[in-house]
């Protein structure tokens, strides 16, 4: 693996925002910054003459344009193009899984619909073996934001989100901030009444994302935390927590279903919800 930033561009204003966010990144990593752009078509399906011509014209005027808005706010930053042909999603994910980030964009269909999660992102988010990052349009003012905030759930297993999330506040200097979301028991769904043992089960919430979150904290003393275990649909909770904030993280369990790798419920309602860059990191 090498030590860099990986960024798809295809032009897009979203793959745009997503190379302004990749671009500040990378600086705080102090690594360089890598623009892919991958013409989408197998190595057998060969072009000639002016047809060649038009594509390569293109792939070279969207890695200019994309260079130049990252050199734009970091003009000490190391930037690298590559073009590639074959299929996206399989490219991408092979230049995420030897990255230390793979950045994309994602569109936005407005406030209600919140992203169209196409299926090229969908496909890297749901099968990279290293964090995926997704930004949208609206988002390239993320950058300068330095707040991180991570729904967490209390299994064993977390190590890489929480090195993750950890890591990204202690660059940013913002604070951290560790949402996990408890819904109401069984009897209490059913029932519609309270149920004595929801206040337990918060209880034991918050004791149990003390103890996940005591060794990193030793480790980054710097970050300021702030844990939280709520009543709430993780939803809800995660896209309202996030507004405003540079980075949101949910961790994605590596599972195979019958048709290959899949996003969770949860994971890909927030995608689809958050008004932040939602990063996705693959868990142990």
């Amino acid at each position: 693996m090498t030590a860099r930033v990986v960024v798809g561009v295809d032009g897009s204003p979203e793959s745009l925002a997503a190379v302004e966010w990749a671009a500040h990144e990378a600086a705080l990593r102090h690594v360089p910054l890598c623009l892919l752009h991958v013409e989408e078509r197998t190595r057998a399906q060969r072009v000639h003459g002016q047809v060649a011509f038009a594509l390569a014209s293109r792939s070279r005027a969207v890695l200019r344009d994309a260079a130049e808005r990252a050199r734009r706010g970091h003009p000490r930053l190391r930037v690298m193009t590559r073009c590639d042909v074959g299929r996206v999603a399989g490219t991408l994910r092979g230049a995420a899984d030897g990255a230390d980030l793979m950045v994309v964009g994602s569109r936005a269909l407005g406030e209600v619909a919140g992203f169209l999660l196409g299926s090229v992102s969908q496909a890297l988010a749901g099968t990279a073996g290293r964090p995926v990052v997704l930004v949208r349009a609206d988002c390239a003012d993320a950058a300068a934001r330095t707040a991180v905030v991570v729904g967490l759930e209390l299994i064993d297993g977390s190590d890489a989100l929480l090195g993750f999330v950890f890591a990204e506040a202690d660059r940013r200097g913002g604070g951290l901030r560790v949402l996990h979301c408890w819904g109401p028991s069984a009897a209490t769904v059913s029932s519609g009444t309270t149920d004595p043992g929801d206040e337990e089960r918060g209880r034991h919430a918050a004791e149990r994302l003390t103890e996940l979150l005591r060794p990193w904290r030793r480790r980054y003393p710097g970050v300021c935390v702030i844990p939280e275990a709520v009543f709430g649909l993780p939803v809800a909770g995660l896209s309202e927590a996030a507004r405003g904030a540079g980075l949101l993280a949910v961790g994605r369990r590596r599972r195979r279903l019958p048709t290959g790798p899949r996003l969770g419920r949860v994971t890909h309602a927030v995608i689809s919800h958050c008004t932040a860059p939602v990063a996705v990191v693959p868990l142990d």
